[in-house]
């Protein structure tokens, strides 16, 4: 169906029922929904979707309904959905059968080609993120599968809109078309080297706009919501494009990928100015709002902050260097057609960089904020510079620093921590033991480090380290148990616990480990402090191997402890303590014959001491679970 034979009655039908599609109003809702529903069937509702999308006088909800059904349509209906194995996939609304009323249409090639036409035109006019953002992913939807064959003014649409950067009236047009060009490279930034051709031409096309852009943007004199904004989706358009290989040169002549190495591997002094943007990015003071210097208005709230466009751009600053250095920086691991490269990385890049991660760093013991990404990504490169001998070098001087007063404190828990083990363990438990953590915690990525700087250069910091961690322990038992720093020795047992394999490993170490678990583990399986006990029963975990000197009452005692945990009242202890496997449970054999009374429990009643575990265990992940 043409624009020309849709009328605004029809139009006005849909918006009515997409304004109905909110009744409170059963009666009303459940047509109107009906009529949502089967829009997928009716020629030309994506144009009358995108019509009311568009229209600023419309009420907000009904154009974001309005955009969320026409991604929806375009998405499912654009071509036919098929898995990796080549079958159709069932309709997005079938039941749980894979049965649903009508198989959905294709839409027709003049809807298409109507959608296209306009929806880049009213996305770059878009000021409401909400809504831009779901025309952007419309974009990605249809481009995933036109571009750049059945779509090929696209790309001159958005780096026309680009090429406007210079006036500042036209700032929303160039976010807008930097946000659908990410979208557009994010559809190649997976694919293999053979794959690339459209993400080389789109880099080719477009760089040549985007550096001096991003230049301006990263200067000292940009301090706009605006400019972070666009500065921003450079960035992300940047690490779509370079994250897994830096670009090629031009396509072939038949139109196929160039899978020869980037150029910039064979003259890295071409990649440069765009070392300069990220450090740029990385160094630019973020003042309080209280201090009223530029940029202004810094939100107070840490998850306002957290979405504060110049906090972002750091944090994709921080992402891309951290990223080139894992993949290029240590030519020990590089490929051979990248070791050039790598080797200017390690001697000329990552250096430059060190001053920018470590002030950044330096934000929080200063009594400034930093986000938790940022903290998080910058001590991720730390843990790379560690292990390349040049950048050690440069750091060596400053390990005290980041390991007592930026590592340790990361890895401390925060008060939220221990007000959600105390009101909410579900949550808790599932945030400790969750595998996406390694991803975004900074109290992970401290860890990492401490483990990198022992495992690459114990000799400069065992010592210190084992010394610092002593004197907390020592500290905290010479101390009136209403004054002790509960925190500061769950911290110091986290790092003990993270170091078990090289302690382990070293006799010196191995012999000391005894003395610890008695001193400064054992009488935590009885404190007060909830978060302790669980921190007892994951040092058991940890040192399951650690040798006993006695003639076994230590180890008695600690199964003991162990055993009773399990019916504690908190249930992150619990879990911890159903951790302890049957083989840490039994020990050096004591277990054998040995009956130790678990008092109280409705699983002892004659049972061995691996199957109360097990039927403990099973119980606990059953009730974790089934909440």
């Amino acid at each position: 169906m043409t624009e020309e034979q849709i009328t605004m009655n029809q139009v006005e039908a849909l918006h009515v029922a997409l304004q109905q599609s909110f009744s409170p109003d059963q009666n009303v809702r459940d047509p109107a929904e009906a009529t949502i529903k089967n829009l997928k069937f009716i020629p030309g509702a994506t144009q009358m979707l995108l019509h009311i999308t568009e229209e600023k006088q419309v009420q907000y909800e009904v154009r974001q309904a309005a955009a969320i059904q026409l991604k929806n349509i375009c998405r499912e209906c654009w071509v036919e959905r098929v898995s990796f194995s080549g079958l159709p996939l069932p309709p997005v609304d079938a039941d749980e059968s894979g049965a649903a009323s009508k198989k959905p249409p294709l839409l027709l090639e003049e809807d298409k080609t109507a959608v296209k036409k306009k929806l880049v035109v009213c996305l770059l006019a878009e000021p409401d993120k909400s809504i831009r953002d779901l025309m952007a992913e419309t974009v990605h939807c249809i481009a995933i599968h036109d571009f750049p064959t059945s779509w090929p003014d696209l790309l001159p649409l958005l780096l026309h809109a680009i090429s406007q950067n210079a006036d500042p009236s036209q700032a929303l047009r160039v976010h807008n078309a930097l946000l659908a060009l990410r979208k557009v490279c994010k559809r190649y930034e997976y694919k293999s080297r053979e794959q690339r051709g459209p993400l080389n031409e789109i880099v080719i096309q477009s760089f040549p706009l985007l550096l001096p852009l991003a230049q301006r943007l990263s200067g000292p004199e940009e301090h706009s919501l605006e400019g972070a904004l666009m500065l921003k989706q450079v960035l992300k358009i940047f690490w779509s494009s370079t994250q897994f290989y830096l670009p090629s040169g031009p396509n072939n002549s038949d139109g196929t990928a160039n899978i020869a190495p980037s150029p910039a591997l064979a003259n890295p002094e071409t990649m440069q100015p765009w070392f300069d943007i990220l450090r740029a990015a990385l160094v630019k003071p973020l003042p309080e709002a209280s201090e009223g210097l530029e940029p202004r208005n810094q939100p107070t709230s840490k998850e306002e902050r957290n979405a504060w466009p110049w906090w972002k751009v750091k944090k994709w600053a921080a992402q891309i260097i951290t990223r080139l250095f894992s993949r290029y920086g240590i030519p020990n691991y590089a490929e051979d057609e990248v070791k050039e490269f790598a080797q200017h990385f390690s001697q000329n890049v990552a250096p430059q960089f060190l001053g920018p991660i470590c002030e950044t760093l330096n934000l929080r013991p200063s009594g400034r904020f930093c986000t938790d990404r940022v903290v998080h990504l910058c001590l991720n490169f730390v843990d790379l510079a560690v292990e390349l001998a040049p950048t050690y070098k440069l750091l060596k001087p400053h390990m005290d620093f980041l390991l007592y007063k930026v590592c340790f404190p990361a890895m401390c828990l925060t008060e939220e921590d221990i007000e959600e083990f105390e009101n909410d363990p579900h949550e808790f438990v599932h945030k400790q033991n969750s595998p996406l953590s390694d991803f975004y915690d900074p109290r992970m990525s401290a860890i990492t480090l401490v483990t990198s700087a022992v495992k690459y250069r114990g000799q400069d910091t065992m010592q210190p380290l084992l010394g610092f961690l002593t004197e907390i322990l020592q500290r905290y038992n010479a101390t009136e148990e209403a004054n002790r720093n509960h925190i500061e020795k769950d911290c110091a047992l986290l790092v003990f616990g993270s170091l078990a394999e090289v302690l382990l490993a070293k006799k010196k170490y191995a012999a000391e480990l005894e003395g610890l678990m008695v001193s400064s583990v054992f009488p935590d399986f009885n404190s007060p402090v909830g978060f302790l006990r669980c921190r007892a029963c994951w040092m058991v975990q940890r040192f399951s191997e650690a040798p006993w000197s006695d003639d076994g009452t230590h180890l008695r005692n600690l199964i003991q402890l162990v055993l009773q945990r399990l019916s504690d009242p908190a249930l992150p202890v619990q879990i911890e303590a159903s951790k302890v496997s049957e083989e840490e449970i039994r020990g050096h054999e004591i277990m054998c014959g040995e009956a130790i009374a678990f008092s109280g429990s409705p699983w002892h009643s004659g049972s061995s001491h691996t199957s109360i575990h097990c039927s403990f265990q099973h119980y606990l992940y059953m009730q974790f679970y089934s909440h």
